[in-house]
């Protein structure tokens, strides 16, 4: 239900809605496309030891409550310059919140899309994602926060595992139960993400608990092959509690404090990077670790995602995945990395992925003449991390009901005197059509190509409202695909290196691995 708080006529759309939730009525606020309402609460606060523990519901108000403004941010480490004006923190307990964009509350059965942002499992929010442009074009957006690092995938042994998914899970139903109110259909979600939020679309299409909470799915560079085992998982749960110096319980680890939590899960890190390992928590030459994952603990998550989505999890899901062509450089050129990578360095990465040192990179060399180590090893970051992972989930869906269909993002930014090229992340302004926005010209540069952001925009779209693209379905005998670039075209088999990583490990070394029967 949605009444106008500044009534002018049946003609005049409202300038500050106010739509009733299942827990109390919000008040949002007119913007370009649309309508926002920001912060809205998806579950309760997390305090004391329930930071640790799956979400639960958010209680019920009375009166209307403003949704104008971002709502507060998951606790997270800082990230130093200059990435760090993307990881804005807005303070307060209530960071469980979701944000919706509609073109009208007052409409009916409009397509939704929810969003969840990447980050690596340690950082990120919703504040920097505006939906405003997909309302624009009839689409309800919905972006939730979930926790992060600790709060969110800390394994303990305990029966508790994966909170972060599980908040997402919540936001999700949260979704199915009131977005009808904003004009969606519960019946026609999208979930989509990218990097760690894409890779927590492939968990979510492997979790039994987010079955049929959505119908279609597009994961922007990641895919569903990075996951822990519960013994790794572990590991690293009493390395953070040995660190603060607790029992490794979660009321110990809640009654040390956020603070005093982030501290140590840098100090964590740190350890971790000593001993580099992608297959566990990535650190080859010129990455960061990643620390947190979610945990194949065999009742939230039963399986590795991968193996899941190849058995048959989400046959019904309509996909659409993809990857950009230089992902690393994002993690090398801002700081001043890709010319300090070494040929050593890059036979070492190359041999922490299990490739054959020398048929690599004699292959690489030839798929990409004249690029430097540190060019090349921005290319295999990605190709490991994102590119040849998407693939094989594309290849495990090959008889599945519901279509997949790939993509390639390749327009290089002209950023870092053209050194940034098609960089992680960097078809996020060019999906939600935000070219224009200050914050995502740090990637773009202020003359990106607006009709490539006009084609990406409509086929995330399109996607959403059909479950089809306008390029074949990926099938492992024609490998279709879509390159979105300069010149973007429908193409065969985009990924120059594919054929070196078939039969490579993408997984944890000590993974089970589960027959695709």
């Amino acid at each position: 239900m949605v009444r106008d708080e500044h009534p002018g006529g049946p003609a005049r759309p409202p300038r500050a809605p106010v739509v009733a939730t299942r827990a109390g009525a919000v008040r949002g606020a007119a913007c370009d496309g649309g309508y926002r309402f920001l912060g809205v609460p998806f579950a309760a606060p997390p305090t004391g030891v329930d930071r640790y523990l799956p979400p639960r519901p958010a209680a019920p108000w009375t009166g209307v409550r403003e949704a104008t403004r971002n709502g507060p941010t998951p606790p997270q480490p800082p990230v130093p310059p200059p990435m760090d004006a993307f990881y804005p923190a807005v303070p307060g307990g209530e960071y469980l919140n979701i944000d919706v964009w509609t073109p009208d509350p007052g409409a009916a059965r409009l397509p939704v899309m929810v969003w969840l942002y990447g980050g690596g499992f340690d950082g990120g929010s919703n504040t920097v994602y505006r939906g405003g442009r997909f309302a624009r074009d009839g689409v309800v957006f919905a972006a939730p926060n979930y926790r992060l690092g600790a709060e969110g995938f800390l394994c303990l042994g305990d029966g508790v595992a994966n909170v972060g998914l599980l908040d997402q899970v919540a936001a999700l139903e949260w979704v199915r139960e009131n977005i009808a109110a904003f004009g969606g259909d519960p019946g026609d979600v999208t979930v989509f993400g990218q990097s760690a939020g894409a890779m927590s679309v492939g968990a979510l299409m492997a979790m039994p608990r987010a079955a049929g909470l959505f119908r279609r799915a597009i994961l922007q560079s990641g895919a569903g092959n990075l996951a822990y085992t519960a013994d790794t998982a572990r590991g690293i749960g009493r390395r953070l509690a040995a660190k603060l110096g607790v029992a490794p319980v979660r009321e110990a680890v809640a009654e040390a404090g956020s603070d005093r939590v982030l501290a140590a899960q840098t100090a964590v890190m740190a350890d971790l990077a000593e001993d580099p390992d992608p297959q566990r928590w990535g650190g080859e030459p010129g990455a960061r670790v990643n620390m947190w994952r979610p945990t194949v603990d065999g009742d939230t998550l039963p399986a590795l995602p991968a193996d899941a989505i190849a058995a048959g999890a989400s046959a019904d899901v309509d996909v659409l995945i993809g990857a950009n062509a230089e992902e690393g450089r994002l993690s090398l050129v801002p700081f001043g990395a890709l010319e300090s990578i070494t040929e050593a360095d890059l036979a070492e990465a190359m041999r922490l992925y299990r490739l054959p040192v020398p048929r690599a990179l004699d292959a690489y060399r030839a798929a990409y003449p004249g690029a430097s180590p540190g060019e090349l090893l921005a290319v295999l970051q990605g190709d490991w991390y994102y590119r040849a992972a998407a693939t094989r989930l594309a290849e495990g869906r090959a008889t599945a009901a519901a279509p997949t269909y790939m993509y390639e993002f390749s327009w290089r930014s002209p950023r870092f005197d053209g050194r940034l090229g098609a960089c992680h992340a960097l078809e996020i302004p060019f999906a939600f059509d935000l070219l224009d926005d200050p914050l995502m010209q740090w990637l773009t540069g202020p003359a990106a190509p607006q009709d490539l952001a006009d084609l990406m925009h409509a086929c995330w779209v399109s996607f959403a409202r059909t479950g089809r693209a306008d390029w074949p379905p990926y099938r492992p005998e024609g490998r279709d695909a879509f390159r979105f670039g300069t010149g973007s075209a429908h193409v065969r088999d985009p990924f120059p290196a594919r054929a070196l990583w078939d039969g490579v490990d993408l997984y944890e070394a000590d993974m089970p691995r589960a027959s695709a029967a």
